[in-house]
């Protein structure tokens, strides 16, 4: 389990050069999202763009739910994450 999550967290972290932004250590910002594999389907076109998917059940960012069964509930806590590194 531990080397699925570092996979799924820590490495695609890492690659874009985000410092805080791993799933395995507390105070780090963390977004997730469940959803049915048998029912997700993506809306979106270019035509209109945002569409929501469904079969989202439920999305959690930086810890705070902001899709709970499928609707929002009206929070919005994600914040803008630098990404890379000045050389």
């Amino acid at each position: 389990m531990s080397d699925a999550n570092s996979s799924m967290s820590g490495l695609p972290a890492t690659n874009l050069g985000l410092d805080h932004a791993d799933f395995s250590r507390k105070e780090i910002f963390a977004d997730v999202v469940v959803f049915d594999p048998a029912t997700i389907t993506d809306h979106a076109t270019f035509e209109k763009p945002h569409q929501y998917a469904t079969g989202v059940k439920h999305v959690f960012v930086n810890g705070v739910q902001v899709i709970k069964n499928g609707e929002h509930t009206g929070a919005k806590p994600g914040r803008a994450l630098g990404v890379g590194k000045a050389k």
